[in-house]
């Protein structure tokens, strides 16, 4: 037998719709993208009509409207949208430098639920662009503002980092430059109840309608805005993403030394939320456990603890090689599941009740299983459906059978009505979990299509909602922008990265695989070509790669996942003999032409070709946790 011209490859009868609704939506995407630039953004890259700030918040909501155009640019987006992605984090940044906010170029000094989402944008050019020197600069200084105990956040005698509050002014004392009275007529803070419990004569909400308890509760929240707590776990991704640059030493060993000193504290429990200036959990709460800042009583526990502990985690697997530091998570997740209760979303009183209406719609009247998210006085409070992202990234990084229990146990405790594919979309673009496990399983075969399909309507609702905003876009509100921001990438992260959505509190972007366009010598999927991950397990990867142009010949460099920690060493795929090839007969054989298997050995540098209108359909085997992780630098440079 002739062997195939193309032996990765065969020619399509038809292009399937999933690979035609995926170029699509690269392209709606982008027009739309445009629009928002064009209307909401100055030429020199700063957002239009910002609001005076009165305080230490809101450095993150003039990044988060960008947080995800690198992430769409990585995964195949135009050149275009990586430059103006450069061009607004700059141009943001000197706003935000003149109105005080920045030091250095770096956030003064503010809690982590809140850096972290600022980090993603700034973190996914670095990701996307590592060649860029003034960048890498950039994550050098930032990374050593917490790495290099001079910089005043970091106590490495202790192993805390020094104050809720921390930055570019080292740590911060208190949560404001003044003490202003936390006091009960503040409506949007009432859901989340009391910051701090044990207060003497404060033990409702109500009970801050009292001027002095409203200056007594604000006067104890600045003193015991001291010492380190939990949600700084994501800091580590400032250190992390300078590591990956060149494996500098000093930013691993401060990932390891700092994550290390919160799993002794947790000692294979629960991990607590606050840890005193001299080193001492619940130093500053009466010896309490839960209590700190953005911790386990106030305001959101699990949602902020959870997701800052999971990304230290991470990190700390990635730069280690070890990942023992995902018990953090582990018995979060397992403690809250067993205090779970069946109860529907419509009847609760859940702090974040609104987000869950939108996401099951209907279902939300339906019964389901709802764990506690806080912790206080009176033990376990605060109850809702257990956000899935904790979960899916545990079974995705380890790929182990309990992890994936674990997660099939919490999505089996969603309304069973619930739609998995449902058409909302919130700030952190994410929240269609369950849909693309199910998809993995097997259970769901149609969700790339319909998946596609919804990411298309979100690109268009985001789209009218712009076209329609008659104001003067000087005049927009902070928090506009973020909501129509028509960059949607959550289902391309799913079906072309092999991925979860990125944690949006300061998550690195890790992905399954890494695409280049070996022609143009660029980060992400060549024009044309469409990409499906159909199967994720500890053995390896299944993808389809697509070329939908009929006249135009792409070429496909695949590289293993985790920024490279994955290596791709055996690829098999299916092809039609070479008498159906043109270059070989110069016609196509037809559908009696033989099907063969072609396996072939590679060390993570895997070059596809695809002619027009072909499919290649690839079982990747996956070397994991055996390479060595990097930025990827383009082909050629340093």
């Amino acid at each position: 037998m002739t062997v195939p011209a193309h032996p990765l490859t065969r020619p399509l009868r038809a292009i399937p719709a999933w690979a035609v609704l995926q170029r699509r939506l690269f392209a709606e995407i982008e027009e739309a993208r445009r629009v928002f630039r064009d209307r909401y953004t100055l030429p020199d890259g700063r957002l239009r009509g910002v609001a005076e700030f009165v305080d230490r918040d809101g450095v993150d909501d003039l990044y988060e409207p960008f947080f995800n155009w690198p992430a769409f640019y990585l995964l195949g987006g135009p050149d275009e949208v990586l430059a103006d992605a450069k061009r607004h984090w700059e141009g943001v940044t000197v706003q935000l430098a003149e109105a005080g906010m920045l030091a250095d170029e770096y956030d003064n000094g503010y809690d982590w639920f809140h850096q972290g989402e600022s980090l993603l944008l700034f973190a996914g050019i670095c990701q996307a662009d590592p060649a860029d020197t003034a960048f890498a600069a950039r994550a050098a200084r930032f990374s050593a503002l917490f790495t290099d105990p001079a910089k005043g956040n970091y106590d490495p005698e202790h192993t805390i980092i020094r104050a809720p509050h921390n930055g570019a002014l080292g740590a911060r004392p208190g949560l404001d430059e003044k003490i202003v009275p936390y006091v009960a007529d503040r409506a949007e803070m009432r859901p989340y109840g009391l910051p701090l419990h044990g207060l003497d004569g404060i033990r409702t909400w109500d009970d801050l309608a009292d001027p002095d308890n409203a200056h007594r509760m604000a006067e104890e929240m600045q003193r015991r805005a001291a010492g380190d707590i939990a949600v700084n776990l994501a800091a580590t991704s400032l250190a992390a993403n300078r590591w990956l640059y060149d494996g500098d030493a000093a930013a691993a060993d401060w990932i390891e030394q700092y994550v290390d000193g919160w799993l002794a504290r947790a000692d294979g429990g629960l991990l607590p939320d606050n840890v005193g200036p001299g080193g001492t959990v619940g130093e500053l709460h009466d010896g309490r456990w839960w209590g700190g800042h953005y911790g386990w009583a106030w305001p959101h526990g699990l949602h902020s603890v959870g997701m800052s502990a999971l990304i230290g985690a991470l990190n700390h697997a990635l730069v280690t090689g070890d990942d023992a530091a995902l018990d953090l998570v582990r018995t979060m997740l397992d403690t809250v599941l067993a205090e779970g209760r069946t109860g529907t979303v419509a009847d609760s009183t859940y702090s974040l009740r609104g987000g869950w209406m939108a996401r099951l719609g209907a279902a939300a009247t339906q019964p389901g299983v709802l764990v506690p998210y806080r912790y206080g006085p009176d033990g376990w409070f605060d109850f809702g459906p257990l956000q899935l992202d904790l979960p899916l990234w545990l079974w995705w990084w380890s790929r182990s059978t309990a992890d994936r229990s674990r997660l099939e146990r919490a999505i089996a405790g969603l309304p069973s009505s619930a739609d998995p594919v449902a058409p909302f979309r919130d700030k952190e673009e994410a929240g269609h979990e369950a849909g693309w496990f199910a998809y993995l399983r097997g259970d769901l075969p149609e969700y790339p299509v319909r998946a596609l399909e919804m990411a298309l309507g979100q690109v268009a609702r985001r789209t009218a909602m712009m076209l329609a905003d008659d104001r003067d876009p000087d005049a927009a509100h902070l928090h506009f922008w973020q909501r129509v921001n028509p960059v949607v990438t959550e289902v391309l992260t799913q079906l072309v990265a092999g991925a979860p959505q990125v944690l949006y509190n300061g998550g690195l972007g890790f992905t399954a695989l890494r695409y280049e366009d070996a022609d143009r010598g660029r980060p992400g999927l060549p024009p044309d070509v469409a990409a499906l991950v159909h199967r994720l397990d500890d053995r390896g990867i299944g993808v389809q790669l697509v070329n939908t142009s009929a006249v135009h010949t792409r070429t496909v460099r695949l590289r293993g996942g985790r920024f490279g920690l994955d290596r791709i060493v055996e690829v098999t795929a299916t092809a039609e003999d070479a008498s159906g090839w043109p270059g070989a007969s110069g016609t196509y054989a037809g559908p009696e032409g033989e099907i063969v298997t072609h396996t072939l050995t590679c060390d993570d540098d895997l070059v596809v070709t695809l002619p027009p209108a072909h499919l290649a359909d690839l079982d990747l085997t996956i070397a994991r946790a055996t390479g060595s992780p990097r930025h990827l630098f383009p082909e050629g440079a340093a």
